[in-house]
This record gives structure tokens, sequence and C-alpha cells, in this order.
């Protein structure tokens, strides 16, 4: 195991009586960023609390960067972005960052260059001197980002970090959390289904507290669909079309869908997933005198995978 990653081996999470988090374990490499989805309430935030060593496991082992959690001085190590922003409204964003900076020994001409940078990262240099209080939602997300980066962490966890944002605030973060995951361990906890499709290596899904998958998005894709879908719009007779559709060696379904377009007609076609029917289908239209208008191989969405392992969610923590 390297000792840049994150190990959970086991871990349980009892408040009171009541078990919120089920021997869960997952490892995350260095230099890479990992996604926790489930949804809300299902144990994702006690999972990066324990991570962070704000909250400790009933049961079970958490280590970060080698070391058992909870431990004070690895949490300097940590970079940690809560779901709600801990900021002073009365006071202005640098003077946040010097309170927050102060608490890693951040001053001075240190802090001065690092604030700068990270204020530049997260786009809001132009508002470094305002008051927090007249910060908008997502403002106030993204200095919690800066916060979080600011003394340089080896590790960064965020809970659901783009929630407040924009659409162009989103796409902004998002890229930046890449760029982060090149030279830290990212955790990110999110029930936004494509923010972890687009930002995350890996996925965590958990449900109820436990672990109902964790792979590739690719992976848990295979793991779930055995076929091979296709979306064509055919110039010519739905009928005729039709016909010569399921002529072709692998089809094993074809839906007809209307005419969307006038003299067309579409239809879902689906094969084995070792099938790609794309060449025989083009090749046998081409054939008939129908020319295909569009064609396109629809994977199953993140959406479906995630309703399918996490349909009994029930009652949240």
């Amino acid at each position: 195991m390297s000792e840049n990653c994150i190990k959970l081996n086991n871990i349980n999470k009892y408040f009171g009586n009541k078990q919120v988090l089920d021997n869960v374990c997952f490892e995350v490499p260095f230099a890479s960023v990992y996604g926790l989805l489930g949804p809300s309430g299902c144990g994702k935030t006690t999972t990066v609390k324990i991570i962070s060593g704000i909250l400790e496991a009933t049961s079970g082992e958490t280590l970060v960067l080698g070391e058992k959690m909870p431990s004070l001085p690895l949490m300097a190590r940590i970079g940690y972005m809560a779901q709600s922003d801990a900021l002073y409204p009365d006071l202005s964003a640098k003077e946040n960052m010097e309170f927050f900076g102060a608490l890693y020994g951040l001053a001075g001409k240190a802090f001065a260059k690092r604030f700068d940078d990270v204020m530049a990262l997260v786009n809001l240099s132009d508002d470094k001197d305002k008051v927090v209080g007249a910060y908008s939602g997502g403002m106030k997300r993204r200095l919690s980002l800066a916060m979080a980066i600011l003394h340089q962490p080896t590790v960064l966890i965020l809970d659901e970090p783009t929630v407040g944002l924009d659409p162009r605030q989103i796409i902004e973060i998002r890229h930046l959390i890449k760029d982060l995951g090149a030279e830290h361990t990212v955790v990110l906890s999110s029930h936004i289904l494509h923010e972890v499709a687009d930002v995350c290596e890996r996925v965590v899904i958990i449900n109820n507290g436990a672990i109902v998958a964790q792979d590739t998005l690719e992976n848990l894709t295979k793991s779930i669909s055995d076929s091979f879908r296709v979306r064509l719009r055919v110039l010519g007779p739905e009928r005729e079309a039709k016909r010569v559709i399921r002529e072709v060696a692998g089809v094993e379904s074809i839906e007809a869908l209307g005419s969307k377009e006038p003299g067309s007609a579409d239809f879902m076609v689906e094969a084995a997933r070792e099938a790609d029917i794309r060449v025989p289908l083009f090749r046998a239209l081409s054939r008939a005198d129908l020319p295909i208008l569009t064609m396109r191989p629809l994977d199953i969405e993140l959406e479906d995978i995630f309703l399918q392992l996490t349909a009994d969610a029930g009652e949240g923590y």
C-alpha cells in the first residue's frame, strides 16, 4: 500500500444504537480522484468525516498517508471542504483566509503568495477584500474550496463541492478538481451523478451505510448491462427498414421509435454486448438503398447503474 493513499478497513459507525456505516472498505491511491456516490443521507458525509479525523469510527481501521486516524499531526496534511460553508460572514475573504492560514502556520509573505494563487484558482481575486456576508452562495463554495487547498495538503476531501454553483462555475471547479487529482489524493462525495462521472476515475456507491459497488464507471456499466444498444435514424419506409435491420446477424431486438424527421424512421436496436453491429447495419441498409441519417451507440447511463444499485434506499443518516 502506498504511503500516500487512503485505506478504510471494515469501518463501522454507530450513533447510539443506530448503525450508520456497515463494514465500509475501499482504497484510494495517490494522484487520483475517487467518488463517493449515493442518495442523500446514505452515509457519505459520515465516511468523509472519518477520513478527515472529524469523527472516529466505532470499529475498523482508517489509514491516511500510512498513519492511523484520527491523528492531529496528520490532519494538517488534509484539506477538507465541508458540505456547509464554515466562514465568518463579518470578515472579508482575505481575513477569513488569514485566520485559517494561521492555523497551519501560514503568515507573512508565504501566506500572501499562496493566498493570491488560490484566489486566482477559484476565480475570486477581484472579490478578496469583500465581506463574506455579501458573497453569493456560489462564491462561498469557491472560497471554501480555496480554504481547503490553501495549506497545500496531500489529501483533499470534498463534500458536495459544487452545490450552489452556476453551470459555468461547476465546469470550472470540476476542471480544477481534475487538475488537483494529478498531485493529490482526492475523495469527492456527491449525490450528483454526472459530477462523479465527469471527475472521478473510480466510483464507490454507498447505500444505507454499506458499499454496494466500487469500480470504474466502465466496469460498472459492463456489470449491469450485457447488451449493446444503437439508436439510428433511417431515410425510408419504417416497415422496410425494420425488415432489413431484423435480418442483420447479431440483432436481438428492434424497437420502432416513430418519425422525428420527414421521410425517416427512428429505431432502437439491441444486440449482445460483444456484438458491435454498427458496420453490419450500415452495409445492410446501404444495400437496401435506405441511408442512415444518424447512428449512435447507447451505453447504459450512470443513472441506470445508480437506480439499480440503490433501489432500496431507505432512511438516511
